[in-house]
């Protein structure tokens, strides 16, 4: 889940931004649910989305950051829906996994994912940051897709866990995200890893990061990633883009969330214009190639297709897909939602072509 900034009208702004900045603060009161009706899901999507009330999940934007941090995810419906089908939930023993500091907060660590039977050959490397809006979930939440890719593409993962807010709010997300990048190039090797061979990944707030990043690095004279993956990433600050509106009433996120999101995640109404939040107004030149992935279903597709528009203006080689009735997480349902499967082989394709990997 994803904050999304274009969703604070400037009079709830200044409400919101004039009160305390404290984390027991009170967002404003989510507003009316938009009468919108989304496209339908398919079958096995509202099968996951059917076991989120089932499992006691509650809006979020009814919730403190505390309370929505520990209540059922996604993860835990897509998991529940496994275990209905008699499919293990156990992590996938063919890859391992090893957790290192990259910082001195407890936040500030990456799990390294690695194939249990890689060989010695210095292996591709993919940076990975994970969902939540920048206030909930952490890299156990966001498991799925680590792990898939460590499998198939016989690479390095390290899924970065960063500082959340409101404890923390922007720029530290993305001041971690580059820290943990810097990190990455400078220890990797020890790891097993191929730093030539490096690629960015991320899913909602993490596939705002992994874009930001790759911007990062072409500002400070680092080694570039040579793909991005971003995975419905939040890219624009308007507040009138279609999916807004046709998409508000989704499920697991939805337009009011997206407002509690902006409200804890940001400290006055000028973050919502830093390039690092609004991407589309971003110095986009000479980006890596970059992959894109939407849900139709979901009040930030239009953002991944216009940041793609606005990467292709600047002259940059990206390639972006929305895929038919999935919704905002579907990317880590791939054992149980057939378009998150489909998803994840278009995904894993771009990166083995990029990466050069034949296999």
């Amino acid at each position: 889940m994803l904050v999304a900034m274009t969703l604070l009208g400037s009079s709830t702004v200044a409400i919101a931004q004039s009160s305390s900045n404290s984390v027991n603060a009170a967002p404003p009161a989510p507003p009316a649910r938009v009468a919108a009706i989304p496209p339908k899901a398919a079958a096995d999507m509202q099968m996951v989305l059917d076991q989120l009330p089932v499992l006691g999940a509650k809006p979020i934007e009814t919730l403190t950051p505390v309370k929505a941090r520990i209540q059922p995810s996604a993860a835990d419906a897509t998991k529940a829906v496994m275990r209905q089908k008699g499919m293990s939930t156990a992590p996938d023993p063919a890859v391992t996994t090893q957790d290192l500091p990259y910082g001195s907060d407890p936040m500030q660590f990456a799990r390294i994912y690695k194939p249990a039977n890689a060989n010695s050959a210095p292996m591709p490397i993919i940076v990975y940051y994970h969902g939540g809006g920048w206030v909930i979930a952490d890299v156990n939440t966001y498991d799925a897709a680590p792990r898939l890719l460590a499998k198939q593409l016989n690479a390095l993962v390290v899924s970065v866990e960063y500082r959340h807010a409101p404890e923390f709010k922007f720029p530290a997300q993305h001041d971690d995200a580059s820290a943990a990048y810097k990190w990455v190039l400078q220890n990797a090797q020890s790891w097993g890893g191929d730093t030539s061979k490096l690629a960015l990944a991320g899913e909602s707030a993490g596939g705002n990061l992994a874009i930001a990043t790759a911007i990062y690095a072409r500002d400070n004279n680092l080694t570039k990633p040579v793909h991005v993956l971003s995975v419905y990433p939040i890219a624009n600050s308007s507040m009138t883009l279609p999916s807004r509106t046709d998409s508000a009433n989704a499920k697991p996120l939805n337009t009011a969330m997206l407002k509690w999101f902006g409200y804890y995640y940001t400290n006055a109404m000028a973050d919502m214009q830093d390039p690092r939040l609004n991407l589309v107004g971003a110095n986009l030149r000479g980006l890596p190639p970059t992959t894109i992935v939407n849900a139709q279903i979901d009040p930030l597709r239009s953002d991944g297709e216009t940041l793609a528009a606005a990467m292709k203006v600047a002259g940059d080689k990206v390639e972006q897909r929305t895929f038919p009735g999935v919704t905002h997480e579907f990317f880590g349902m791939g054992t149980v939602v057939r378009g998150a499967y489909d998803a994840n082989a278009y995904a894993i394709a771009r990166l083995k072509a990029a990466l050069g990997i034949r296999n």
